[in-house]
């Protein structure tokens, strides 16, 4: 089991990281609740990871906070949730967030999401409140993926393609393409990076 991998970043996408790590480049899949806090390219980064292994596939999944990686691995136990749902999930809602759901029997947030109809959210409401105390004591400050990180964006790009790749980004999450450009449009505006815009239309859709 790959528990944890610190290296070089040297590539970054929404959903997906390179790591270079001991002359080896990881690909990584990722939620964006962790690629809104990975360090510029060139810079050290660490990630808490999850090696899933399927008999058509082997893939690697990080986290920039161990808590979530933790409520991954709880998340693909429910039944109907595999690795790509239990991503989406966590791109929506980071895992403290998706806790206070659970504590909250938030039934609306979770249905929200894509891929998450009201039968899953309720067997992840009931599922996951029997497992959260397998959570509990862990740090849950909001986690930056290296020490001493700035999560803060380049706002450089020019609005349309900050806006283009925004839209594009949630498309790949699951969103339907007028779902999100209405989402990214209501955040949009001059300086804004792709990364802050994704954010933003995230939040909107998920309290909405």
């Amino acid at each position: 089991m790959i528990g944890r991998i610190r290296g070089v970043l040297i590539e970054k996408t929404p959903g997906q990281v390179l790591v270079e790590s001991a002359g080896l480049g990881y690909e990584v899949d990722i939620p964006y609740s962790t690629f809104f806090h990975l360090p510029e390219t060139g810079q050290e980064v660490t990630l808490h990871t999850h090696f899933s292994v399927r008999e058509d596939a082997q893939s690697l999944f990080g986290f920039a906070a161990r808590l979530d990686r933790d409520l991954f691995r709880l998340l693909i136990k429910v039944n109907g949730v595999g690795p790509k749902l239990a991503v989406a999930i966590l791109s929506g809602l980071d895992a403290q967030q998706f806790i206070r759901c659970v504590e909250n029997r938030d039934l609306n947030a979770l249905v929200k999401l894509p891929g998450v109809g009201k039968k899953t959210a309720e067997r992840l409401l009931i599922e996951i409140a029997d497992r959260i105390g397998q959570l509990e004591g862990q740090f849950m400050p909001t986690p930056e993926a290296t020490a001493g990180g700035n999560p803060a964006a380049s706002a450089t790009n020019p609005v349309y393609r900050a806006t283009d790749e925004a839209e594009a980004a949630l498309v790949t999450l699951g969103y339907k393409p007028q779902e999100a450009a209405r989402a990214v449009s209501k955040v949009a505006r001059e300086g804004v990076s792709r990364e802050e815009l994704i954010r933003l239309a995230l939040k909107n859709m998920i309290s909405a």
